[in-house]
């Protein structure tokens, strides 16, 4: 489609979505103002563009916005933080480049406090704690590992790193790259044969609740990469990015927003 306004040309970039695409979108915007767009995603979504070539929520967000407002030309989707593609829950964008680098800045520094939802196939004992551990990241896994040496660690030998059980064995020599992680976790419901855990995320590491709980022994339900004996029906696994509270970055006004989670016949909010 080409508008012309004011002796230019304008280009609307972004095909229109189906009306069905469109009202799932809307259905599921749990905050949005002229900076900050919050949306519930879903298992299988991913957040930013990867090598899998799949269209990302940020594109289908700017198509959104544009077809809503009828906005011609770029609009501007801004990802200052990131969920697992298997994650559900909430995924904050920014609308304005102001909104992006101070939601940045807040995420680095730890002002942005989330909780997510897990259901784990073993009981944690304790029931509430914190976690803290070193993880080491594998690239070409795509995983992270807990390792016993923090990040300045010297040795010139093999280290046993853990990952949900098993042990991975390789060379180190010198700093291993490792980031420290730190969680805390409480019991919140017990099931037949699942236990739901309020995990409230204090570091933001690859893949650290997944990692973290499963190395001590609480793997997520559906997560086969660390270590569950099958996998969900929708392909995702059992965790949910339930709520964050933060500061907004233009207004100041401290904001809370949660994400409703359905996992029948565990929870049905």
């Amino acid at each position: 489609m080409i508008i012309f306004a004011a002796q230019r040309i304008l280009i609307m970039v972004y095909k229109p979505l189906e009306q069905s695409e469109y009202d799932d979108i809307a259905s599921r915007i749990l905050y949005e103002d002229n900076h900050i767009l919050i949306i519930n995603k879903k298992v299988g979504e991913i957040v930013q563009g990867d090598k899998t070539g799949d269209e990302p929520l940020s594109e289908t967000l700017k198509a959104f916005i544009a077809q809503r407002d009828d906005k011609p030309g770029h609009v501007f989707i801004g990802v200052p933080h990131r969920l697992d593609r298997p994650v559900s829950g909430i995924a904050m964008f920014a609308k304005t480049s102001k909104g992006l680098e101070r939601l940045n800045e807040a995420f680095r520094t730890g002002d942005v406090h989330k909780h997510y939802y897990a259901l784990v196939c073993a009981k944690p004992e304790p029931e509430s704690g914190e976690l803290a551990d070193w993880l080491v990241r594998n690239e070409k896994m795509n995983k992270s590992f807990v390792t016993k040496s923090p990040a300045n660690a010297k040795d010139s030998g093999y280290r046993d790193d853990v990952a949900c059980g098993s042990i991975l064995r390789h060379s180190a020599t010198g700093d291993n790259g490792a980031q420290k992680a730190v969680l805390r976790y409480k019991l919140a419901k017990s099931f037949d044969r699942y236990w739901l855990v309020d995990v409230e995320l204090l570091t933001g590491r690859h893949h650290q609740i997944r990692c973290q709980l499963a190395a001590h022994g609480w793997v997520i339900k559906g997560d086969l990469k660390y270590g569950a004996k099958r996998s969900n029906p929708d392909g995702g696994i059992s965790l949910h990015a339930h709520s964050v509270t933060f500061t907004h970055p233009v207004s100041k006004k401290d904001i809370t927003v949660t994400a409703p989670v359905h996992w029948p016949p565990f929870i049905d909010e």
